[in-house]
């Protein structure tokens, strides 16, 4: 290939230098999950707001084990509307304000109710209790302990999961600023492909491509915003890449970049004005892969076989939709997993070998899922992980260490 190939490492820092996030938008905190955080939260107030009660039980001042008058009562939304006084309990629920003078809280299983609770009527003899001795602050959160007014509680370029939803409804606000949801063109070419579900004249095949790719945009937390499939024809292939480009911010054709008589991709993106940044990639499967750009839109044309268009959206594609949606961290951390048995090497080429991941009792082990083949797309069932395999002679043998790539 033009140029020669260039390592995973090289082909993802051009593609990821390429990319400029999306605008930000406001979007209803309930709309959030799965989004990424455009700008950093910080805490309208303190967190907890108050100093409240750990326990379910009575309020009281600091001090010895005593018998006390219980003379009213906190309930969580219904603050107390008087102070404990010396000598008195308070009834308290968890969650409750500490009501001005309480100094203590003793849990109800630790207390030992002596009187009868009054009735509505008031006619009965005042509730009492005995505690246990307690001292400054026993079961009380106190207000600010978690969080002061104006810290920042979550930061920019953070997806938003369940945790982060319980954070920013604490910090006060109903609506977040996030990142956009990268719009995505899929486009499968190839005279061959029939769409599932259609019966197969002699020489096609039904198109996986298309459906893989937009699962896996959609797990990206993507948005599939056209799907086409184009002929092996100059005019097609310029037809769909042109509303491609007009629709999406980023584009993925599967098949056409090679050098084939039939493979127009190339050329026809030439033509279109998307300027190349890579072509070849010492990868297995996924050497064909190429990359550009058009204005602010990122073109991936990936290897026409199921596994390689898999594999390669994955280490090159998912990462440049994280960072368009406002990701910062985009990559994932190498991890690594003891190699359950032995895997040939290719002398010029990493290898991005499909495989399941194991936790056992002395750590992970990866475990390859059957055949490698870039046509096997049954060696993607079951996989939770790339395993990547260093270029060299040989084989990696049974137990050696490999860096893992996880499969979401």
């Amino acid at each position: 290939m033009a140029g020669g190939l260039i390592s995973v490492a090289e082909a993802r820092r051009r593609v990821l230098a390429a990319v400029e996030p999306l605008p930000c938008e406001r979007v209803e905190l309930g709309a959030a999950p799965g989004r990424v955080l455009g700008e950093d939260v910080a805490s309208e107030g303190p967190l907890p707001p108050y100093d409240a009660s750990a326990m379910d039980g009575f309020v009281a001042r600091a001090g010895p084990a005593e018998e006390l008058e219980v003379v009213g009562e906190s309930r969580a939304g219904c603050p107390a509307g008087a102070a404990v006084e010396a000598g008195r309990a308070m009834r308290i629920s968890t969650g409750a304000m500490v009501p001005e003078g309480g100094e203590a809280v003793v849990p109800v299983e630790r207390a030992e109710v002596v009187g009868e609770r009054p009735s509505s009527g008031g006619a009965d003899a005042p509730e009492r209790v005995r505690l246990p001795e307690r001292a400054p602050g026993d079961h009380i959160r106190r207000g600010g302990e978690e969080m002061l007014a104006g810290e920042v509680l979550v930061r920019a370029g953070r997806r938003i999961g369940p945790a982060e939803v319980a954070a920013l409804a604490a910090a006060g606000g109903g609506e977040v600023v996030c990142g956009a949801i990268p719009r995505v063109a899929v486009i499968s070419t190839g005279d061959e492909l029939v769409a599932p579900g259609r019966p197969l004249a002699p020489g096609q095949v039904r198109d996986s491509n298309a459906p893989a790719l937009a699962a896996l945009t959609e797990r990206a937390r993507a948005r599939v915003v056209y799907c086409a499939r184009a002929r092996d024809e100059p005019a097609a292939t310029v037809a769909a890449l042109s509303s491609a480009l007009e629709r999406a911010d980023l584009v993925c054709i599967a098949g056409g970049v090679s050098v084939g008589e039939h493979d127009h991709v190339k050329g026809v993106l030439a033509e279109l004005g998307v300027e190349e940044r890579f072509w070849g990639v010492a990868l297995k499967p996924g050497k064909p892969t190429w990359f550009g750009v058009h204005g602010a839109s990122l073109v991936f044309g990936l290897p026409g076989n199921p596994v390689s268009a898999m594999v390669t959206f994955d280490l090159f594609a998912r990462p440049a939709l994280a960072r368009l949606a406002g990701a910062h961290e985009v990559v994932p951390r190498p991890i690594y997993a003891a190699l359950e048995e032995s895997v040939a090497r290719h002398r010029s080429r990493e290898q991005a070998v499909r495989g399941r991941v194991e936790q056992r009792p002395d750590g992970a082990h990866a475990i390859p899922t059957g055949p490698q083949g870039s046509h096997r797309v049954t060696s993607l069932l079951g996989a939770n992980a790339l395993l990547l395999v260093a270029a060299g002679e040989g084989e990696l043998p049974a137990g050696a260490r490999v860096e893992l790539e996880p499969l979401s």
